[in-house]
């Protein structure tokens, strides 16, 4: 059996806004749908994904446990 390509990097959340998959670019539809489609419509759809990227707005991450800490030792 051959593998399929795909973009997945397993940040799999999709941006509200957008309506694209921060990890990857692809709509929900495209994700689901994705096995089953040509090898041409999925390499149609992976061309438009750098740009994709770009639109989607990155959330903030979130403060880690250590950096509060250090952060407020700096400000005491």
């Amino acid at each position: 059996m051959m593998a399929i390509e795909s973009p997945c990097i397993l940040v799999c959340s999709v941006d509200m806004k957008t309506g694209y998959c921060f990890g990857c670019g692809r709509t929900r539809d495209e994700i689901a749908g994705w096995l089953d489609m040509t090898p041409q419509r999925r390499r149609e759809i992976m061309e438009l994904l750098p740009a994709r990227l770009e639109t989607v707005e990155r959330k903030p991450r979130r403060e880690t446990r250590r950096a509060r800490i250090a952060r407020e030792r700096g400000l005491a």
